[in-house]
């Protein structure tokens, strides 16, 4: 990496921080994002549609928050989901699928992991570490 520095990223078309936190940080050629939710950038609410609806969401901020730092989806190497409820799995892995691993893209590496709430008491988190 030839840059060390620290730099926030941030747009508007995805919700804000709801904390001490940066939507994503690159650092060198390395981008850290912070987990989404499935809520709607310009209600600050979760959006409808249960874990679909919601995963759905859950993409399409951190679609936003990639292309604020010039990266996009075919980029991400690491992924961490945080489920409510793991009986949700497949339906949420349906939706990841489209934007992870649409054929012939070599899909992250991923954790998930079942979590007992998350904020706004969403029923998916996602984060994501992009190289590029």
């Amino acid at each position: 990496m030839s840059d060390q520095t620290k730099t926030a990223i941030s747009t508007t078309d995805a919700p804000a921080a709801i904390g001490p936190y940066s939507q994503a940080v690159r650092v060198g050629d390395l981008l850290f994002a912070s987990g989404q939710v499935g809520l709607d950038p310009k209600t600050g609410q979760i959006v409808a549609g249960g874990i679909v609806g919601q995963t759905e969401r859950v993409f399409e901020n951190i679609k936003a928050v990639l292309a604020a730092a010039g990266a996009d989806l075919g980029q991400v190497v690491k992924t961490t989901v945080f489920l409510k409820n793991m009986a949700d799995f497949a339906a949420m892995n349906e939706i990841y699928a489209k934007y992870l691993a649409p054929a012939g893209v070599v899909p992250p590496a991923r954790s998930t992991v079942a979590v007992a709430a998350l904020p706004k008491d969403a029923l998916v988190e996602v984060e994501v570490i992009v190289r590029g």
